[in-house]
C-alpha cells in the first residue's frame, strides 16, 4: 500500500492540491518533553487548514499512532461519526511513556485516497 506524506502547502499554487494534500494529512501536535511512568497526551489531527468529507464512501477510517515501528492506539471511525458533515478528525491518545525518546507519527486512512503518515514529532523523556 502506498504510502502518502505531507507537502509543504504554501509551496503549492494550485487551492485543490493544497485543499488534497491538507484534508487528508495527519499532524501530531504534544508537548516536546514527557515523563517516564506518567500519561501523557498526543492529539492527532487530521487535516489543519481544510475540512474532511463525511459521506458514506469517503471518509476518515482510522487514525492511529506510533512510536517509530512500535504501534501505540488506534481510533476507529464509520461514515457519518461527523454527522455526515466535513471537519478535521481529531484524537486525544493518553500514552505512557517508558523510554528515553519518543519518535511519534500519525497514520490517517481515508477510504477513497488511502493511508497518509504525519511528520515524525520526537519527544524527550525525563525521569
Amino acid at each position: 500500500m502506498k504510502i502518502n506524506r505531507y507537502e509543504d502547502i504554501s509551496q503549492i499554487d494550485k487551492e485543490a492540491k493544497k485543499d488534497y494534500i491538507d484534508r487528508h494529512s495527519a499532524f501530531v501536535h504534544c508537548e516536546k518533553t514527557a515523563k517516564k511512568g506518567e500519561k501523557f497526551k498526543v492529539k492527532v489531527k487530521v487535516g489543519d487548514e481544510y475540512k474532511h468529507p463525511d459521506d458514506f464512501d469517503h471518509y476518515i477510517a482510522y487514525v492511529q499512532l506510533w512510536d517509530g515501528e512500535t504501534f501505540l492506539a488506534q481510533a476507529t471511525f464509520v461514515a457519518g461519526a461527523l454527522g455526515n458533515q466535513p471537519d478535521q478528525v481529531e484524537v486525544d491518545f493518553y500514552i505512557v511513556p517508558t523510554k528515553k525518546k519518543m519518535k511519534l507519527t500519525a497514520m490517517a486512512y481515508c477510504t477513497k485516497h488511502g493511508l497518509w503518515q504525519s511528520d515524525e514529532v520526537i519527544v524527550d523523556v525525563t525521569e
